[in-house]
């Protein structure tokens, strides 16, 4: 009769930047424990991009991006910040 919440409930891709309907998206965790749901905040993939992404194992990969602030500083600090990062992880 009437749809779930997630079937109203719209977010972005955060690949593509499309917005869709929760229902049409796949949940992405970028700390990688998505069955842990306490108190957490997911982030959406498109199905196209999810199938396009890589299942390859990433590291440390995530909290580098985090530690050089991806999503929170502008490009310019966030490359600058993320090269140094991955400097020092490869010495």
């Amino acid at each position: 009769m009437f749809g779930s919440r997630t079937d109203r409930e719209m977010v972005t891709c955060i690949a593509c930047g499309e917005r869709l309907s929760r229902s049409d998206a796949r949940e992405y965790d970028k700390h990688g424990d998505r069955w842990d749901r306490r108190d957490k905040t997911f982030e959406y993939v498109c199905k196209t991009c999810f199938g396009e992404m890589s299942r390859h194992p990433r590291g440390d990969l995530e909290a580098t991006l985090d530690a050089a602030g991806a999503g929170e500083t502008d490009r310019e600090t966030f490359l600058e910040q993320f090269r140094e990062l991955s400097r020092n992880e490869s010495e």
